[in-house]
């Protein structure tokens, strides 16, 4: 595992916000609210990489030059649906000139592939090199789908360090996968846990993310 790239993110507010979306008692309100502190949180650090251009502002007092994120670059988050949502409402808060992507995929529990359902990324992009993208699902576990997503934007002519892979839990294999086939991509998580199950849940987790945020059964 190539640690260099692999940017696991601990605060007081996310291990706390971690301790209770893991409790199987909480509340699915209260999992999602907890989701979410824990998104922000790691969607700042992934805006680190987003570039910056001098722009003059006058205050009460005077004028200055300041940094600001470039208003030329277009930036991408692509939630894979479903769970991957929670990060939304928290993106276009913080990242307001975001376009929102959505991907759809669900695992097939007998192979652990993903299959797809839905596709929302545009025929082509403006310009792919100042594209900007952050690709969000809150369990990392066999890496299947995430990998997917990375390769629809490669095949755009998206640089691989321009996008971002984000996750709330994330799994050894997992991480391994996208590893082995993006060695360059940057992996932002929240915690790196133990291992998988033999069903592809990741341990200690959580469970299943998209039930436990959303009030479902599987």
């Amino acid at each position: 595992m190539n640690k260099d790239t692999l940017n696991i993110v601990q605060n007081p507010v996310i291990l706390t916000n971690l301790y209770i979306m893991r409790d199987k008692n909480t509340k699915s309100s209260e999992v999602r609210y907890a989701a979410r502190k824990i998104t922000s949180c790691l969607l700042y650090e992934a805006s680190k990489s987003l570039p910056l251009v001098d722009k003059e502002v006058t205050t009460p007092l005077t004028t200055f030059t300041t940094k600001v994120v470039d208003e030329d670059v277009e930036i991408i988050i692509s939630p894979i649906l479903r769970a991957g949502l929670i990060f939304t409402d928290e993106a276009v808060d913080i990242l307001p000139q975001a376009v929102i992507r959505h991907i759809g995929m669900y695992r097939d529990e007998a192979t652990l592939k993903p299959v797809w359902y839905y596709n929302k990324l545009p025929k082509s992009l403006k310009d792919a090199n100042r594209t900007y993208v952050f690709i969000t699902d809150p369990m990392l576990a066999t890496g299947n789908s995430l990998l997917e997503s990375v390769r629809l934007y490669r095949e755009k002519g998206v640089p691989i360090q321009n996008i971002k892979a984000i996750s709330i839990i994330s799994a050894p294999e997992g991480v391994e996968n996208l590893q082995k086939h993006f060695p360059e991509l940057e992996i932002i998580t929240a915690t790196l846990d133990d291992h998988l199950n033999e069903k592809g849940y990741i341990v200690p987790g959580m469970g299943d993310a998209g039930d436990r945020m959303f009030n479902t059964t599987a």
